[in-house]
């Protein structure tokens, strides 16, 4: 894993010195990261969840290190230096120096001319000397077919790699690229092996082959190798990198993307953003960019064409991402302060006699500790029939845990008792989530985890569910039916429902924090307070998607105006 604070700090000849996460991240983050006048912007909090991931990435590392410190025997060679980087960086040179075949842990010397620093999970020596590098990520490396060039985990040199008939590669630009950087620096150390190609390999979630990546071949648009692209990037970043640190005019300015909602800087380009007007505000990524060079560079601008027209013929390829209308209506919304607008007269949900509105809570990739359900009867309820309101399903032993499985598989037995009383009495039945992938995603994997526990449904029995029409995405309702000026999210949408968290701090991110102090991570002592705080917050949730199928059912949607009244 290729990380900032691995390597220490200083700069070079360059002037800065980047690890090969900058050539992945946002050109604008890069910029902000080098500029010393930012250091007083705002920030976002960081993200449990992110560091959490970093956590399980860590521990990971550890349990192949220790795999294949066992199964290498003498030629394991851990760097096993604490402290300063520079004193891990000279004891790394030394087993370098004595031809150790495989270096943990190793930190290369910093590349001062070009203004690299990095640092390898592994370092394997090549029979004619020199060194390759080798990662080791928690994330698939590999998908289903063939191709993907391989070795055993314990057997981890490039030479005695083998086309692998039962995988292929699963394409990780971020992987190539540390590759990359690494493979520079050992060839500025003069480490790399003399007379052969650069190539370079990694170990995945699964840690059931080493992936043997050639580092030349034309993977890259154009044709590219990964050195080629790598060095085209590098250079890109370290352009930008210098030009924010020595206050020259910046090289990259602020432009919405996917990125930005796990960014840290979000919050200061999102103000800068918003005074200036700028386009991306509702044209977001590659969008955006189209339309300022076609010189729409505003949302007022924006908001002046004509919906029903052609794109500006300025642009250079068709507009990639919502239609044009749909970004014409989403910037008028947006000039007259709302937060909503209706395509179309009505908006059809579909309704049932006995409703269960879901919602589930994970840490990270842990494990999801809590399911949620309101339980409604709009039909009218009958005798025998479970008691309407909020029902809690979770574990509060620290994730991961087989309790997990305990509340998954008792959560299961009741909402499908729910749903088999309600279908045997002759009346319809119907689930709602908000953005069912999270949902999805729980059900079937803890089927698969925890199979043979008690209640358990098998992985047939909830894709079944999956596919049931009683299962209904809320999420896609709202997709259909409206425009969103602030986002799709149900935090952003419920409001205009009428819905309100009660705590001012509700939010996924803030509810890892409360996980966190609720299950008494870190060695802490478990805050019942903070168990109560995630059980309000996720009834809330479920409430939430309650309301604004009401909403949208009733009379009082038409409140919303139309796209074409904009």
């Amino acid at each position: 894993m290729i990380g900032t604070s691995s390597v220490g700090d200083g700069v070079g000849r360059a002037g800065v010195l980047l690890d090969a996460a900058a050539l992945t991240r946002c050109r604008r983050r890069v910029h902000l990261d080098h500029d010393p006048s930012a250091a007083g912007a705002a920030r976002a909090l960081p993200d449990p969840a992110l560091e959490q991931r970093r956590a399980d990435a860590s521990e990971h590392r550890e349990r192949i290190g220790a795999a294949l410190a066992a199964a290498t025997g003498p030629s394991w060679r851990p760097v096993e230096v604490q402290g300063p980087s520079a004193a891990r960086a000279a004891r790394t040179a030394e087993l370098v120096a004595e031809g150790a075949p495989l270096i943990w842990d190793a930190v290369l010397p910093l590349d001062l001319e070009a203004g690299r620093r990095s640092r390898a999970d592994l370092l394997v020596r090549l029979p004619g000397g020199g060194y390759v590098p080798l990662l080791v990520v928690r994330r698939r490396i590999t998908d289903p077919g063939g191709g993907a060039r391989t070795t055993a985990v314990t057997d981890p040199y490039p030479q005695r790699a083998r086309s692998d008939p039962d995988r292929k590669v699963r394409s990780s630009p971020r992987d190539l690229l540390a590759l990359a950087q690494l493979t520079r620096m050992l060839e500025a150390a003069g480490w790399a092996p003399a007379g052969r190609g650069p190539v370079g390999g990694v170990i995945g979630m699964d840690a059931d082959v080493v992936v043997w990546h050639d580092l030349a071949a034309g993977h890259w648009p154009g044709g590219r190798g990964t050195m080629a692209e790598y060095d085209v990037r590098f250079a890109d970043r370290r352009a930008v990198a210098e030009a924010a640190a020595a206050g020259r005019p910046a090289l990259a300015q602020p432009s919405r993307i996917t990125e930005c909602r796990r960014c840290p800087w979000w919050p200061t380009c999102e103000a800068e953003r918003v005074s200036i007007d700028d386009v991306s505000i509702v044209a977001h990524g590659e969008t955006g960019r189209l339309l300022r060079t076609a010189g729409v560079g505003t949302v007022a601008a924006l908001a002046e064409l004509d919906p029903a027209g052609p794109v500006p013929p300025e642009l250079p390829v068709p507009l990639p991402g919502p239609p044009f209308a749909d970004l014409v209506a989403l910037a008028r919304a947006r000039r007259q302060g709302r937060s909503v607008v209706r395509r179309s007269e009505s908006v059809p949900v579909p309704r049932a006699d006995v409703e269960v509105d879901v919602d589930m809570e994970s840490f990270g990739e842990a494990g999801a500790y809590l399911w949620g359900a309101l339980l409604t009867h709009p039909g009218g309820r009958r005798d025998g029939d479970a008691e309407p309101g909020y029902r809690a399903f979770a574990t509060w032993d620290p994730l991961p845990t087989e309790d997990e499985g305990r509340s998954f598989g008792e959560f299961w037995a009741w909402l499908t008792g729910v749903r088999d009383a309600a279908r045997s009495s002759g009346r319809t039945f119907a689930a709602y989530c908000y953005n069912e992938q999270a949902e999805n995603r729980w059900m079937l994997g803890s089927a698969a985890r925890f199979a043979g526990a008690p209640g358990m449904p098998s992985a047939a029995e909830v894709q079944a569910f999956i596919d049931d029409p009683g299962w209904i995405d809320l999420f896609t309702v709202v997709s259909r039916w409206f425009l969103c000026t602030h986002g799709k999210g149900l935090k952003k949408i419920a409001p205009a429902a009428g819905f309100a968290w009660r705590d001012p701090e509700a939010g996924g991110e803030n509810s890892m924090r409360w996980y966190r102090d609720a299950v008494g991570m870190d060695g802490a002592e478990p805050e019942e307070s903070q168990r109560e705080r995630l059980l309000a917050y996720n009834a809330d949730d479920v409430a939430a998607t309650h309301a604004l199928r009401e909403w949208m059912s009733s009379d009082r949607v038409r409140e919303v105006p139309l796209v074409s009244e904009l």
